[in-house]
Parts: structure tokens; sequence; C-alpha cells
């Protein structure tokens, strides 16, 4: 299950209600949380130890869910990233616009040599 963020509340309700123009991202990127990032995207993204971002691609929608349709890698840990518990979907590869987030079924502690993946179909956004 996911949560969309207030950012993006706002710009589908401007969008939609109000002829404000939003423009889509070309590319998103999901980001690791040790902490719920919550609609307004204050939760505690994981850094250091090689972390980054990575690109996501997902599938046309179904019923109002879209899933990804390739495996997200990210790099392998140089450090200890801490027990990741959330995900968030980003406009930017740094920085950025949350868009979406929630929480994994299960929370993993990344040590040092560890590599996180999602498998291709085990990332979904669903509106409802």
């Amino acid at each position: 299950m996911s949560a969309m963020s207030n950012y993006l509340e706002n710009a589908l309700v401007n969008a939609t209600l109000r002829n404000t123009t939003y423009t889509s991202p070309a590319t998103v990127y999901v980001g690791l949380f040790t902490s719920d990032p919550t609609d307004a995207g204050s939760g505690t993204e994981v850094s250091g130890g090689s972390y980054v971002r990575k690109e996501a691609t997902f599938g046309a929608p179904a019923n109002g869910a879209s899933v990804t349709t390739a495996d997200i890698a990210f790099t392998q840990a140089t450090g200890t990233w801490g027990t990741v518990t959330h995900f968030g979907i980003f406009d930017a590869s740094t920085a950025g616009n949350l868009l979406y987030h929630g929480a994994l079924t299960t929370s993993k502690t990344i040590e040092t040599g560890d590599v996180f993946n999602i498998s291709a179909g085990n990332l979904s956004v669903t509106l409802a």
C-alpha cells in the first residue's frame, strides 16, 4: 500500500480542478527510509555508505494500481545504513519532491556489504 505526499495531492487537485499545469517527471526514483516519510516527507532517508536513490520503471496501471517492471538494485552498502522500514518515490535522484511513500512488508537491517533489492513486480502504487 502506498500513500501520496502532500506535494502530489496538491499538484493533482490543482491540475484536475483548477486547470493548473502539472508536469509529470520523466523518471522516478526510489529512496529508502529508516522512519516513516509521512505525507509531509519528514522521515529519515538513508545516507552515506554508497547509498543513492535508484531509478524505477512502472507498468501501465490496472484498476488504479501500477507495479514495477524491472528489479531495483541498490548499490552495495559500504557502511551500515540502519534498519530500512519505508520507501519513497521521488521526482529526482537527489532532493526533489516526494510523490508516494509506504512501509516495507518486512524491515531489513542493511550492514556493510549488503545489497538491497526490490524485485520486479514487488513495488506497487495503488490509488483508491
